[in-house]
C-alpha cells in the first residue's frame, strides 16, 4: 500500500509545527496525526489504514475502543470526570491491583508512570533513611532528573558514574545515583558491597526495555537487598499486566519490596501506581510516621473515577480465560515469522523481548545489556521502520507492542511488510545478497 497525506493532514501538520516545539507532543514523529483507533488498528486523518503495534506507547493492552471500556466510562462521565476525593471505583482497583500483584499490600495512586518512579524513590529514600539510588544503564524510570540519569548515553561513563540524559539536570543529582550493567550480578554485588550503607533502593525495570533477565538476575538482586536491607523497587508501568495478571514480578516469579504501575491499570486514561509493603506505604500516612518522616503526595487527578473504570474494566476482561494465552500465540507466531525472514536473508539480527513486547536488534552476538543494543545497525533499523510505515504497520523505534486485539490477518500483514522492508534494504548491507 502507498500512504499518501490529504491535504487537511498536511494542514495540520503545518499547524502543529507553528505552535508546537519540534511540531509534536515530543513523543512520536511530527509526520503523522492519528484521527481514531479500534481493535488493533488505527486510522490517520487522510484516512490511512495501519496495524498498531505503537498501542499508545502500550496502554491500550485489550485494542482500541473495547465496547465494554467504552461503555463504563460513559457512565461513569455522565456522573463526574473528578472530584479530589476518595471515589468507590478507585478504591476497587487499589483492591484488584493488591489481589493481583504479589507486593501490593497498599497502592496510592498518581497520574504518570514519570510520578509513580519519582515518588517509588523518594518512598525508598524516606524509610531508608539513605539517599542514593542505584539504577541500571539503560533502564528507563520517567522523566524525573533522577529517572533521566544513564537512560541512553551515547557514550556510557565509568561504571558507577551517571551520564545525564537531558539539559537542565542539576549537577548534585549525579552525586544521589550509582550505575550498574544490567544482567551482571557480580558487578552489582561489588558496587553493593562498597556503598551499601549509601544506598536506598535498587530501581530496575524487570525487563529492560526489550532485553529480559538473565536466569537468576531478579533472584540475586534480591537477596542482595535482603543482605544489605536496601530495597528493591520493580519498575513495572511497561510491564504490569502485561506478561502476567500479576506483572513481571509474577511472571519471573520474583517479588519486590514496591513496584510502579501504570499504562494498563488506566485503560487509556492517565493513571499510575506505586505498590508496596504496607510497612513502607506508611510513609505516605503521618497519623503512622510522624511530621518528620511523613512523604507528602498529592496530585490533582490522582485515583480519577473515568481512569479508574477503565481500568477497572480492563483488568476484568484480562482475567478472562485465554486472555493471555492469545497474546502469546500473536506475539510468538509474529517474532518466529520476523525471526525466519532475517536467517533467510542472512542479515545478522536478531529478535528480542517477549512475545507482549519485541523487536528487531540488527546487530551480531548476545544481546544483555544496553551496551549490547549500542552495535545495532540503527541505518537498517530506520530503513526498516520507515518501509513498515509505508506498509501500513505503525510501531514505535525500538518496540512491537501486542495486544489482545491483534489476529492473524495483522501478522500476516505486518510480515510481508517486515519481507518487504528487508528485500528493499541496500545490497551492501543485505547479507547474503
Amino acid at each position: 500500500m502507498a500512504i499518501a497525506r490529504s491535504a487537511e493532514e498536511t494542514a495540520l501538520i503545518e499547524r502543529a509545527r507553528r505552535v508546537l516545539p519540534a511540531g509534536s507532543f515530543g513523543n512520536f514523529a511530527a509526520d503523522i496525526v492519528i484521527r481514531e483507533g479500534r481493535g488493533g488498528r488505527v486510522w490517520d486523518v487522510s484516512g490511512n489504514e495501519y496495524v498498531d503495534y505503537l498501542l499508545g506507547s502500550g496502554p491500550m493492552f485489550i485494542g482500541h475502543c473495547h465496547p465494554e471500556v467504552v461503555e463504563a466510562v460513559r457512565e461513569q462521565v455522565g456522573r463526574g470526570t473528578t472530584f479530589f476525593a476518595n471515589n468507590e471505583h478507585g478504591i476497587a482497583l487499589a483492591e484488584a491491583i493488591v489481589e493481583a500483584v504479589p507486593c501490593a499490600e497498599q497502592v496510592r495512586f498518581l497520574s504518570s508512570g514519570t510520578e509513580a518512579d519519582l515518588y517509588a524513590m523518594r518512598l525508598a529514600r524516606a524509610f531508608r533513611g539513605r539517599d542514593r539510588i542505584l539504577k541500571f544503564e539503560g533502564g528507563y524510570h520517567g522523566m524525573s532528573d533522577y529517572g533521566l540519569m544513564s537512560l541512553a548515553p551515547r557514550q556510557p561513563g565509568n561504571f558507577p558514574l551517571p551520564v545525564p540524559d537531558s539539559a537542565g539536570i542539576p549537577r548534585s543529582v549525579r552525586d544521589e545515583v550509582l550505575v550498574a550493567p544490567f544482567n551482571d550480578a557480580e558487578a552489582v554485588e561489588r558496587l553493593v558491597a562498597a556503598r551499601h550503607e549509601e544506598i536506598a533502593a535498587i530501581i530496575v525495570e524487570p525487563f529492560q526495555r526489550l532485553i529480559p533477565p538473565a536466569p537468576g538476575f531478579l533472584a540475586a538482586l534480591r537477596a542482595l537487598c535482603d543482605r544489605h536491607g536496601i530495597l528493591l523497587i520493580f519498575d513495572e508501568v511497561v510491564t504490569g499486566f502485561r506478561f502476567a495478571y500479576g506483572g513481571a514480578q509474577a511472571y519471573y516469579g520474583v517479588t519486590p519490596d514496591l513496584c510502579t504501575l501504570g499504562k494498563i491499570i488506566g485503560g487509556g486514561f492517565p493513571l499510575a501506581a506505586v505498590a508496596g509493603r504496607a510497612g513502607i506505604m506508611a510513609h505516605f500516612d503521618k497519623a503512622q510516621v510522624g511530621e518528620d518522616r511523613f512523604l507528602l503526595q498529592i496530585g490533582t487527578l490522582s485515583g480519577n473515577p473515568v481512569a479508574s473504570v477503565a481500568g477497572l474494566k480492563t483488568l476484568e476482561i484480562l482475567r478472562r480465560p485465554g486472555a493471555y494465552e492469545k497474546v502469546f500465540a500473536t506475539g510468538r507466531a509474529l517474532m518466529e515469522g520476523i525471526a525466519d525472514q532475517l536467517r533467510r536473508a542472512g542479515l545478522p539480527a536478531q529478535v528480542v523481548g517477549e512475545p507482549p513486547l519485541f523487536d528487531v536488534v540488527f546487530a551480531d552476538g548476545e544481546v544483555r545489556d544496553y551496551r549490547g543494543t549500542l552495535r545495532a545497525d540503527r541505518e537498517v533499523q530506520a530503513h526498516v521502520n520507515a518501509h513498515l510505515r509505508q506498509g501500513g504497520i505503525l510501531k514505535g523505534e525500538s518496540k512491537f507492542y501486542l495486544s489482545l486485539a491483534h489476529e492473524e490477518r495483522d501478522v500476516a500483514q505486518t510480515l510481508e511488510a517486515f519481507a518487504a522492508a528487508i528485500a528493499a534494504l541496500p545490497a551492501r548491507r543485505a547479507g547474503a545478497a
